[in-house]
């Protein structure tokens, strides 16, 4: 759905250029939700604005839907936008406007008439769950409110691409956790797809199909999530599994990093090895994680005597990822 090739963005000249995205090459699926995560200042916002064309890139190409957008002006590209929806940080909704004439205003742009705009007004405010609230002002509504309405505003063309960018960032936990199961259920009932920014690994944990990692404007990992999350190498599995610092096994020992996926993170795995090949486990570390509907753990265990060999093969040969630890 979108494909960005070698985009690179440079603000300034000489010596004072920013570069803020540099060579950044991304495919997002159709119908997939997409994270791309990041420290402040490593180029989200700046990747995520070049998608519309908000931020023009200084080089490079992004596709739409098969529609080159970066060789877009004008009303063409005005026309394209409408099928590119986009929801903010701090929701950008107009004050003075109650929430169904925040959501009718995109469709003001886009010349539907009164009657067809009251319809469709009903319809997003009923799928964001704010029917009640149509005729309130924004100043009346909770951050997580304002954001479901944010969200109405973004649909009200039906885009085929929703961006959101750092949307959860402003809202406390549970408000957080709500906003994504509304961006997930949109995602399966509708086939949306979502491109999204954040730094928080919380988001990318809960809904992201896909993610890429990007460092000082540079894509330094990019997969599927839990693909990157069952490899103990990879920086995300670094992320969510910290490994115990300087430890010193003992002498004739070996030290195992062991990723489990699926149903083999609910599997006495160790206790059968013990049984089997009559080694002696110390677990140094160990942790589970959730992605979406499927649990991924990785654990650090020192192997003692019995026929080592053996076991690294039955831990192998059970389909799970073990790296070695010299």
């Amino acid at each position: 759905m979108i494909t960005i090739n070698d985009v690179s963005k440079v603000y300034g000249r000489g010596e004072k250029a920013i570069v803020a995205l540099d060579a950044v090459n991304l495919e997002v699926p159709q119908g997939e939700i997409f994270g791309v995560l990041g420290e402040s200042g490593a180029g989200k916002s700046t990747l995520i604005r070049c998608v519309n064309l908000l931020e023009r890139p200084s080089s490079g190409s992004i596709v739409v839907n098969e529609q080159e957008i970066t060789s877009l002006s004008g009303p063409a590209l005005r026309k394209a936008r409408q099928r590119i929806g986009m929801i903010f940080q701090h929701f950008n909704l107009l004050s003075s406007r109650t929430i169904a004439e925040n959501v009718a205003f995109p469709l003001e742009v886009m010349g539907y008439n009164r009657a067809q705009r009251q319809e469709r007004v009903k319809e997003l405010l009923a799928l964001v769950g704010l029917e009640n609230r149509a005729r309130a002002y924004p100043a009346q509504l909770s951050g997580g409110q304002k954001q479901r309405v944010g969200i109405a505003r973004a649909l009200a063309g039906k885009p085929d691409v929703l961006l959101s960018d750092e949307a959860t960032s402003a809202l406390d936990p549970q408000t957080t956790l709500s906003i994504l199961e509304l961006l997930q259920d949109l995602n399966q009932r509708m086939g949306l797809t979502i491109l999204l920014i954040t730094h928080e690994m919380g988001v990318v944990k809960q809904i992201c199909h896909r993610v890429a990692i990007l460092e000082a404007g540079k894509v330094v990992e990019q997969g599927r999530v839990s693909d990157l999350a069952a490899q103990p190498d990879s920086r995300l599995a670094r992320s969510l599994f910290p490994r115990p610092q300087s430890y010193a096994a003992q002498p004739g020992a070996r030290v195992l990093t062991i990723s489990f996926a699926g149903e083999s993170a609910d599997e006495p795995v160790l206790s059968n090895v013990i049984r089997q090949f009559d080694v002696d486990v110390n677990i140094l570390s160990g942790n589970i994680e959730k992605f979406g509907e499927q649990r991924i753990g990785q654990l650090q265990a020192e192997f003692v005597g019995g026929q080592f060999d053996a076991a690294l093969n039955y831990l192998r040969n059970l389909g799970l990822r073990v790296e070695v630890n010299e």
